[in-house]
């Protein structure tokens, strides 16, 4: 995943203000010649859990519909989601992997301490959605985003 430093700070600091419930949007941006996602704006979502929101997040059809009027409003594509862990670590979970349905997408995971952000990771799922792998988060030149 290529994004900005800009773009990690605003989910970390979405993974915060959510804390200790687990917050949740989407990356928009483009899909690079290389095949990764280069993500440049944010769409921030509610979590639609009804409970336990402090383990899981969900998102819902209009959810999706709304990230992707405001991708195409910005001449951008949804290319993955984002989503906090309150006091776990920011690897996906076996839920995140029994609910992601869609490869190709960027998953980016920030871990939240005591209502402080930590460490963000990015992941792809496989193309059979047997598991995710990791993906390197790459801060290109901005003059080049």
């Amino acid at each position: 995943m290529e994004t900005t430093n800009s773009i990690l700070n605003a989910i970390r600091q979405h993974g915060a203000d959510a804390y200790p419930e687990e917050g949740c949007g989407f990356l928009l941006g483009t899909v690079t010649g290389k095949g990764t996602n280069r993500v440049t704006a944010l769409h921030q979502a509610t979590n639609r859990r009804a409970e336990n929101r402090e383990r899981r997040y969900e998102l819902t059809a209009d959810d999706y519909r709304r990230a992707d009027a405001a991708a195409q409003e910005q001449d951008l594509d949804v290319v993955g989601i984002y989503h906090s862990h309150p006091d776990h670590p920011a690897r996906p979970s076996e839920t995140d992997l029994a609910e992601a349905t869609f490869p190709g997408y960027t998953y980016v995971i920030v871990s939240v301490h005591d209502g402080t952000p930590d460490a963000v990771t990015a992941w792809t799922l496989a193309l059979n959605r047997s598991e995710f792998r990791r993906e390197d988060i790459v801060l290109p030149d901005p003059e080049l985003m």
